[in-house]
């Protein structure tokens, strides 16, 4: 291996196969691409092993003692915290039943023995590319300042993101219903009437504008076509809308910053640190850092002193 090489991480590979042979020929090819390399010898043994370590990617041998390859897919699919690992069956079968079983389990793709060197480094790239692409769309939905769900033509969640089950639980909240906002079922009103308005209207599904935009109260909604034909995307954001308060104003008259005034105004409303950052795209951590900048700033140290000082500042 070159110096270069060594200085090299592309990512983490884990090889799982029974054959020696194949477990050094893969090594060696996927080291002196630059990747790391981890290698177990029966499903029972990676399983063991993703537990502590998760690699980036999983060349998995279909035909091994124990639970076989699609067993060993199977579990590492099933847990939430490995699901999102990529995994490329290595086999010889040539079956078109073996095949589909395969994908149905999970994986990915399929390296056909005898494996050639060009193909597994091409293959390794191409799925490590597409799921670290996947990962950072996640994150960014994860922090952005809008919610994100899509539904089918009947309505009914199909995928939406953690910002957007707690945006819609609190709507259902508010309307005092015990209905869990889950997938399979109709988002909470209003949000669910307008949308199956907009849905049976003749121009959603065939000339679908593209996008729709919409507000409800102080929620704003952005439909548009997903890339599956048959389901629609949403992106709800809570407008940070001043009602009575001036925010300018504020942040001058109390020497804050205006995502401080907006984080008070917040507080006035009685939104917990958790809410205000799903509000503003914020973590309850960076909320809560504001919150001490904001006691520091007006010298008190609880929230209500905060909201009282705001109030009296008002009627002056």
């Amino acid at each position: 291996m070159t110096a270069a090489n060594h200085s090299v991480n592309k990512g983490t590979v884990l090889i799982i196969d029974d054959t020696p042979g194949n477990l050094a020929f893969l090594s060696d090819t996927l080291s002196e691409a630059g990747y790391r390399v981890l290698v177990a010898i029966d499903g029972h043994s990676a399983l063991e092993q993703i537990g502590f370590l998760h690699p980036d990617i999983i060349l998995l041998d279909v035909v091994m003692p124990g639970i076989d390859g699609f067993e060993t897919c199977r579990k590492i699919k099933s847990n939430p915290a490995t699901t999102d690992i990529p995994i490329l069956f290595m086999t010889g079968l040539g079956e078109l039943d073996n095949l589909l079983r395969g994908f149905d389990e999970g994986g990915l793709d399929y390296i056909v023995k005898p494996i050639k060197p060009t193909e597994v480094l091409a293959r390794v790239d191409v799925h490590l590319t597409q799921a670290r692409t996947i990962s950072r769309a996640k994150t960014a939905l994860k922090h952005a300042p809008f919610a994100a769900l899509t539904v089918d033509r009947s309505g009914r969640i199909t995928w939406l993101t953690p910002c957007a089950e707690t945006l819609l639980s609190q709507l259902t909240e508010k309307l005092e219903s015990s209905r869990k906002v889950e997938i399979g079922v109709l988002p909470p009103q209003p949000i669910s009437g307008w949308l199956r308005e907009q849905i049976q209207a003749n121009h959603i599904g065939r000339e679908l504008p593209s996008e729709i935009d919409h507000t409800l109260g102080n929620l704003s909604i952005k439909l548009s076509r997903s890339a599956d034909s048959h389901e629609f995307l949403l992106l709800l954001q809570q407008r940070a809308g001043s009602r009575d308060w001036n925010l300018e104003s504020l942040k001058d008259s109390l020497g804050l910053t205006l995502r401080e005034a907006e984080i008070l105004m917040w507080i006035s409303r009685g939104k917990t640190n958790k809410e205000i950052g799903i509000i503003l795209g914020s973590s309850p951590r960076t909320v809560n850092k504001h919150l001490e900048h904001i006691f520091e700033k007006l010298g008190v140290v609880t929230r209500a002193a905060a909201v009282a000082m705001v109030m009296q500042k008002a009627k002056e």
